[in-house]
């Protein structure tokens, strides 16, 4: 209110001041005379300014127009203007606008869309490094994987869009399967930026894949060069590639280069269990059971295991069950509530003939963790002590239908394999298998019962390793069909 009041007060000041002004000059004597040639013009000093204003203005506005003549010249003749950059704001907006819309499109899975204003964007913008993304996107998303090839390869021209070309073709390889071209473009994108988490990811698996351990195992170093893998996570995969590494170099006929590979398979992360295994067989072939032994025994005080078990008995194959009870104590006095433990020691126990101290040593695990191995090593202890046939089949009857217990299971797909590896056979996840129980659906079994490893030698509970699936009419035992008759076991 007060400004406006101002503003008011200001305008009727001017025009007093104006009026103020042309009154002086109206009065004022004299004025002014201007002569040209035989022309001459007189004007009073209000007429003389008058003409002033008007000239000024007449000169303004000549100024303007030659101004906009040179700008229309230039604008015709391709040069830069205020006019082209006005065009060009014009095409600019209406070409972000276009992007804007092509990305939301793509957000919204509406590839027509898409591709539509991924076009309109390219014409009015003129920048190929924001465009040519979007219309691969959308080729991509119509399932047009041809012009979706295409403008990647656009895009390998320029320096700035050259890892997205490489990358786009490659994720193009995988999902077609050709997994060895895919390769060297993932290795080029990696050469272009190490950094770049998802392709270290690709890379490795690749590698992994095509048995491509040293190869592997640059990749993982660049991982943890850059922060992408924790240090513990390095030293662990870092130990799964030199494992492999070792078994490939064992293929090919090298087995001192083996050995030294896989102690430092096992050096890098101990509770390996192949890596010990080989290792400590490594150490058994130089004459050094002592390291073997040391090596065995820190692998089992992290993860009890029938491998390690197997490679232990290997250091003294000749021993009697006695002498083998007595050198198992180095590892039975680890881990010794572990199942996998209180199996060992019946075992042992088994071989030994000291069938009451494998079952204290078995304890209650057949009926508080029931697994095929654990019940068979029950009817083993069972046929030792006199039990009657009749008994022993029917432990060997749950052992047919009980878990496995724990197997090398993916932990990324839940697949069994039968054997350590460092991928999964079924999803290709690296070092994803773990010793632990499958799924019922993937560990159940319904031919027979896992007989035990074969660390115990020549014992009385081999001879179970013949039987058969158990039927009503015909029970099988040590390879005799047993009939029964009158309730009583056949002898």
């Amino acid at each position: 209110m007060l400004w406006s009041l101002i503003k008011i007060v200001l305008f009727i000041a001017g025009i007093a001041l104006l009026t103020l002004g042309a009154g002086v000059l109206m009065e004022t004597d004299g004025g002014v005379r201007i002569a040209v040639g035989g022309t001459e013009l007189n004007m009073q000093p209000l007429q003389a300014v008058i003409a002033a204003v008007l000239l000024v203005a007449a000169i303004w506005l000549a100024i303007i127009v030659i101004g906009l003549v040179i700008a229309f010249v230039r604008f015709v003749n391709g040069d830069e203007t205020a006019i082209s950059r006005y065009f060009d704001r014009s095409r600019e907006r209406k070409g972000y606008e276009a992007l804007a819309e092509g990305m939301m499109a793509i957000a919204s899975g509406e590839s027509t869309t898409a591709m539509s204003k991924a076009a309109r964007a390219e014409k009015y913008l003129r920048r190929p490094e924001l465009t040519n993304l979007l219309t691969a996107q959308a080729a991509e998303m119509s399932g047009d994987k041809r012009k979706a090839a295409q403008v990647y390869k656009r895009l390998l021209k320029d320096e700035r869009t050259q890892f997205v070309g490489v990358r786009g073709i490659m994720k193009q390889k995988l999902e077609e399967g050709d997994t060895e071209t895919a390769m060297k473009l993932a290795e080029k994108a990696f050469a272009l930026k190490p950094r770049h988490t998802e392709t270290q990811d690709v890379l490795l698996g690749l590698q992994a894949q095509n048995n491509d351990w040293a190869g592997a195992r640059k990749t993982l170093g660049a991982k943890l060069k850059y922060g992408a893998l924790p240090r513990d996570v390095h030293k662990r995969r870092d130990a799964v590639l030199a494992l492999s590494e070792a078994k490939g170099v064992m293929k090919d006929g090298n087995p001192v280069e083996a050995r030294e590979a896989a102690i430092e398979a096992n050096r890098l992360s101990p509770d390996l269990v192949p890596a010990a295994v080989m290792a400590a067989r490594g150490y058994i072939a130089d004459g050094k059971p002592k390291y073997a032994a040391r090596v065995l025994v820190k692998a089992w005080s992290a993860q009890p295991h029938p491998d390690l078990a197997a490679a232990f008995a290997d250091i003294a194959p000749e021993e009697s069950p006695a002498e083998r009870i007595k050198r198992f104590r180095a590892l039975t006095k680890h881990q010794d509530g572990n199942p996998e433990t209180r199996m060992l020691l019946a075992e042992l126990n088994v071989a030994a003939e000291d069938y009451p101290a494998a079952r204290k040593a078995l304890g209650d695990l057949p009926d508080a963790l029931p697994t095929q191995r654990a019940l068979t090593l029950l009817a083993a202890i069972e046929r030792g002590e006199g039990a009657s046939d009749h008994d022993v089949r029917a432990v060997l009857a749950r052992a047919v239908t009980a878990p496995r217990g724990p197997q090398w299971v993916c932990e990324s797909c839940n697949h069994v394999h039968a054997a350590w590896l460092p991928v999964c056979n079924n999803c290709d996840g690296f070092d994803t298998l773990a010793w632990t129980s499958a799924p019922e659906a993937e560990g159940a079994v319904t031919s027979g019962a896992e007989m035990l490893p074969l660390v115990v030698g020549d014992a009385p509970v081999a001879e179970i390793e013949d039987a058969e699936p158990i039927s009503d009419e015909a029970p099988i035992l040590d390879g005799e069909v047993v009939k029964e008759a009158d309730d009583k076991p056949a002898a």
